[in-house]
């Protein structure tokens, strides 16, 4: 039976947001002892980073906007947004080289968890269990976007879906999600989890980052988002990647296309 020592935690929080760390140490049930980003030093905050700091680090940008009637698409990224990702993206690579616990519990600091959040978990997993349901990524709550399709009770094979402020991971897909090389086309994390269990809406996308996991989500959820009139969105209170960036990172990647072509290579 899985008990709370089979979780290993982590709560992306921001070093200038201590409001936010207090509310989820209110909230996180005591049996679990979570690790948060604003302890590391990383290029985490969008109101901080920059292209220089992203190139520094080693990362690269997909080149996100596109033509498109999607007004997301067709804009820039925010830093706010490659912030968040790379606080995701250091929470797996931490988790993959630490501990051997079988689930990664990854918590952004404006969920709202109920009082039975660890309980509803556990006798959650224990039903997936019971019905030999394998999953890779497993949503505590989510933002639908494209309908679902029936699963166990009480869980949903989820269609596409944006929000990750609560999620489960198994530890085997952490090194699925860590042999994409995210950091090497970085995208919102909101549309790079779904790229890997759905084929992506947007093409650009389902080429870079093929389907290769297993979701299922709880119905109904047991993870809230704080609303943003409360909170606030450090992810969106942040500029835009300028023009100048994006152009960069595009010719990079056609640059190393045109490069494997002409030694014959292949991802």
């Amino acid at each position: 039976m899985t008990s709370a020592a089979d979780i290993r935690t982590y709560v992306i929080n921001l070093k200038r947001r201590p409001d936010r760390r207090a509310w989820m140490t209110r909230s996180l049930p005591a049996e679990l002892t979570a690790t948060f980003t604003s302890d590391w030093q990383g290029p985490f905050d969008g109101q901080e980073l920059r292209q220089a700091d992203l190139e520094e680090a080693g990362y690269k940008l997909f080149p996100w906007q596109i033509e498109s009637d999607n007004s997301w698409w067709s804009r820039p990224l925010k830093y706010g947004e490659i912030g968040c990702t790379l606080s995701h993206l250091a929470c797996w690579r931490h988790a993959a080289q630490n501990g051997n616990e079988p689930y990664i519990l990854v918590l952004e600091d404006d969920a709202v968890l109920q009082p039975t959040f660890l309980e509803d978990l556990l006798e959650g997993l224990g039903r997936l269990d019971g019905h030999h349901a394998r999953f890779d990524l497993l949503y505590l709550g989510r933002y639908l976007l494209d309908p679902d399709q029936e699963a166990v009770p009480g869980f949903v094979a989820p269609g596409y879906s944006h929000c990750t402020f609560g999620y489960l991971l198994t530890r085997p897909a952490l090194g699925v999600l860590l042999a994409t090389q995210l950091e090497s086309a970085v995208v919102p994390v909101d549309e790079f989890l779904p790229s890997l269990y759905i084929d992506h809406p947007r093409a650009d996308l389902r080429a870079r980052f093929p389907r290769q996991l297993t979701a299922l989500a709880f119905d109904p959820p047991i993870v809230h988002q704080r609303p943003k009139d409360d909170a606030g969105s450090d992810t969106e209170d942040s500029a835009f990647v300028t023009a100048v960036s994006e152009r960069r990172d595009r010719n990079d990647i056609r640059h190393t296309g045109r490069a494997q072509a002409a030694t014959g290579d292949e991802e």
